[in-house]
């Protein structure tokens, strides 16, 4: 002890002086090594100890298991080891569904009853700065007509959700965590609180903060010291599969099961049609009584989306989990596929495309996490300077993910998924715009100009199901990306929760034009017979039922292009290469109860 650590033992706390064993057992004399005697830096010597005690309090068993898992897993990785050696992929089974068919009617029926029972968890603990956004990304708007941000959608979502499953009954509050990180805490509160919870009740929301993990300097997995200050440990995000072992160690998954409460559904936070399919997956979950069920969408085959697949291994053990792109080719050539991941007959891969979407049992779910503390199972991914693998370019760290939850089930577990169509459930916005015009022809850019598109194009798509005359899109590229411009049509999720209550508001024929903007705020608003041209925004209150007939024709809004190199535009405007001109609208707004007729 004293050779490392020196007098400086006596600094410590007996709780603390443990922790300095704990390193020095384990191979990390160095941290230690260049410590002055006590009375010079016995603040910072303080703090670094302190940081040991987070870093060690915030892992599933510790430092110690950190460190440990951290050398199998290096060294695994310089060995060149298949994590899928012995397993061999087949096609899981789960449900595919039809947007509007009788099948995802009832489905949806189902699910919106059972979300009085759920719970939902937001991961959120990224800054858009990969996106040209200088904020968190919650606080981006979904789109741009309305200017809804992410968060303010999402919440809405939650409480149509809550009215629409207690039907008139005394309203569960549906809770809402939001796991955060360093980075977002703060911005996500102050987002919350100067919007008043955009009509949440405050106590409804948990914010949960994730912790960093310590970065590794070598393939010893000893721990990596700021070469500008040997006080402190490099840390660097554990990824977002920590959501697990923080709310285990909460203790809040323990209150919503005394509660009554049934499922925990997760989610990404900058998707604007995720919500369109939540009730039909969680009807899915209900009537199939699955355990697990990850939301999913048809993927190309060798898409850059991981792919849903039932593993079985030469043991006998087997698993239904996300295996990355990258590896999902190899693996199935390995197993006896010798072309791989191809298309099947219909023009997709038979393994549908994770969309980071869950939903989970809380029952089965406790259980597993009280076996496990929550710990996810991880991986490493050093950048070694050469072949020999002896060295890394920069500090690596353990990571794990939000969807490899499933890994450690037992065979019993009941594990599915629930594919829908891309353009009603799938439009993340995560590239910023020059990444995103580097797309190859015919692959989703996945931006903040296709994100808002998408959200443009399902709601047209919806209406023309529901009867309504849509004008088609036209090709426009803005930030270099050739996107389809749908009429800009956005409701409030409690005026079109579901598609029976959407079918339920509009009647007789009804046009809109491609050049057309229409926003729907308000719950009891139906549109019958109307023809529309130009821009209308129709906005109630709840208890005011408006019926919107005629024919609105006005000179509207505009697309006009916008370079996102142009500083003198927003940074919300400049990552989408577009912004609207109200030239010309017509807006009606009822703030009193009653009956309405808008015939302009």
């Amino acid at each position: 002890m004293a050779s490392t650590l020196g007098d400086n033992f006596s600094l410590l706390s007996p709780k603390q002086q443990e922790l300095a064993k704990m390193l020095l057992d384990n191979g990390q004399e160095h941290v230690f090594r260049d410590w002055p005697g006590p009375g010079v830096d016995d603040d910072k010597k303080k703090a670094f100890i302190d940081q040991v005690t987070r870093l060690d309090s915030s892992y599933p068993g510790g430092l110690q298991a950190y460190i440990k898992n951290a050398k199998q897993l290096l060294a695994d990785s310089k060995a060149g080891k298949n994590p899928f050696d012995g397993f061999t992929p087949s096609v899981p089974t789960g449900e595919t569904l039809t947007f509007a068919d009788e099948n995802f009617i009832k489905y949806e029926e189902v699910g919106v009853q059972e979300a009085q029972k759920a719970a939902f968890v937001l991961v959120a603990g990224g800054l858009g700065e990969r996106l040209g956004y200088s904020g968190i990304k919650v606080a981006l708007p979904a789109e741009t007509t309305t200017g809804t941000c992410f968060l303010q959608h999402y919440i809405e979502y939650i409480l149509a959700l809550q009215e629409a499953s207690s039907q008139g009954k005394n309203q569960t509050q549906i809770p809402f965590v939001i796991m955060t990180s360093d980075d977002t805490h703060g911005r996500t509160l102050e987002l919350l609180e100067s919007n008043s919870y955009f009509g949440m009740q405050p106590k409804q929301v948990t914010l949960l903060k994730q912790e960093k993990v310590a970065c590794l300097e070598d393939n010893d997995a000893r721990l990596a010291l700021d070469p500008q200050n040997k006080y402190q440990i490099q840390t660097k995000p554990h990824g977002h599969g920590d959501v697990h072992s923080l709310l285990y160690s909460s203790g809040i998954l323990k209150v919503w099961n005394e509660a009554g409460l049934k499922w925990v559904l997760f989610f990404q936070d900058t998707n604007g049609l995720l919500f369109k399919a939540i009730p039909s997956a969680l009807g899915v979950s209900a009537t199939k009584q699955y355990h697990v069920n990850s939301l999913a969408v048809p993927r190309k085959a060798k898409e850059a989306i991981g792919g849903i697949t039932k593993l079985t291994h030469s043991d006998g053990r087997s698993m239904v989990i996300n295996v990355e792109y990258n590896q999902l080719d190899p693996l199935l050539r390995a197993s006896g596929y010798p072309d791989g991941d191809v298309n099947a007959e219909n023009g997709y891969s038979p393994f549908p495309g994770n969309i980071n979407q869950l939903i989970l049992e809380l029952g089965p779910y406790i259980e597993e996490l009280s076996r496990t503390g929550g710990a996810i199972k991880e991986f490493v991914n050093p950048k070694y300077k050469d072949a020999s693998k002896n060295e890394f370019k920069s500090s690596t760290r353990l990571e794990c993910m939000m969807q490899d939850y499933p890994k450690t089930l037992p065979p019993s577990a009941r594990v599915g998924f629930t594919v829908m169509d891309a353009w009603l459930a799938y439009a993340p916005v995560k590239n910023n715009a020059e990444d995103a015009a580097k797309v190859p022809k015919g692959n989703p850019y996945h931006s903040a100009t296709s994100g808002e598109m998408y959200i443009y194009r399902a709601n047209s798509r919806i209406l023309k199901q529901v009867g309504v005359q849509v004008a088609d899109p036209v090709v426009q590229v803005l930030n270099g990306q050739e996107v389809e411009v749908w009429p800009r049509i956005t409701w409030k999720p409690k005026w079109g929760l579901t598609y029976s209550r959407i079918k339920s508001k509009v009647r007789g024929k009804s046009s809109i034009s491609q050049r057309s903007t229409l926003a729907i705020k308000g719950q009891n608003i139906f549109i019958e017979n109307l023809s529309l041209d130009g821009a209308l925004i129709i906005d109630a209150v709840d208890n005011a039922e408006v019926n919107a007939s005629g024919s609105v024709q006005n000179k509207g809004w505009t697309l006009e292009t916008v370079d996102h190199k142009d500083s003198k535009e927003p940074e919300v405007l400049r990552i989408r290469g577009f912004k609207f001109n109200k030239v010309d609208q017509l807006e009606a707004k009822y703030t009193e109860p009653g009956k309405f007729t808008l015939k302009p």
